[in-house]
């Protein structure tokens, strides 16, 4: 019988996300040195959720001592690791080499220092809603569904809620706030999902300042001042 959702999450939860966290990233991790990739994780959620890594230790280990076999990973009794591109029958040390580096990790408190993202797993982590934002509303198909970049602002926060709205204000000042170069500041939007150039002249960081201002901009309000009368 199929995993349900709460089943998988409950055995499997973080342990994929740690699988997830070495998309685009190679598997290189040896018992002396983490992977980028890994390195990214354990960077994200030592500042994020410091009490998953735990979690993500155990269930590594506990997927590593029992590994499923083929036809139970058919029949989707079991989470299936996706190809990390490593011959399967390293997979099953490989998955112990990362429980290892995490437990080491919580042990001696070593916590990776804040710094920009350095995969695409990474940055989605960090900036979620941006990531929507911009590849929700600035994918190839924006300049067939609006007008400009500001009609796609503003159809952004009129159906959004004002609570996410918000937390994409935040995410906008906190990237912007990275200060780093223009060329990274490119990189950033594109691995966060923006398929469109910047409105000219805007730089990359110019517009993603423009978008914040004009997401908190006051709304205008139409009709009749509040409790007017008609007369």
């Amino acid at each position: 019988m199929p995993l349900s959702p709460l089943e998988h999450d409950r055995r499997y939860g973080e342990l994929d996300q740690v699988i997830r966290a070495y998309a685009g990233q190679p598997a290189d991790d040896t018992p002396d040195k983490a992977s980028e990739a890994l390195t990214a994780y354990l960077r994200h959620t030592w500042h994020s959720r410091p009490w998953a890594l735990a979690v993500a230790e155990r269930q590594l280990r506990e997927y590593a001592d029992n590994p499923p076999g083929r036809l139970r990973l058919r029949l989707g009794e079991f989470y299936a690791v996706p190809d990390v591109g490593l011959p399967e029958s390293d997979v099953q040390q490989w998955l112990y080499c990362l429980a290892d580096h995490i437990k080491h990790s919580v042990e001696e408190g070593e916590v990776p220092p804040p710094a920009t993202p350095a995969t695409h797993w990474e940055w989605h982590a960090r900036f979620p809603e941006l990531g929507q934002f911009l590849g929700g509303w600035f994918s190839q198909d924006m300049p067939d569904e609006f007008d400009d970049h500001d009609a796609a602002i503003d159809d952004y926060r009129t159906s959004t809620d004002p609570q996410l709205a918000a937390r994409l204000t935040g995410e906008l000042h906190e990237l912007l706030a990275l200060d780093i170069d223009e060329s990274d500041y490119a990189l950033a939007v594109a691995e966060l999902g923006m398929e469109v150039d910047p409105p000219a002249p805007y730089s990359p960081s110019g517009w993603l300042a423009l978008a914040a201002d004009r997401l908190t901009a006051p709304r205008a309000e139409y009709g009749p001042p509040p409790g007017s009368a008609a007369k």
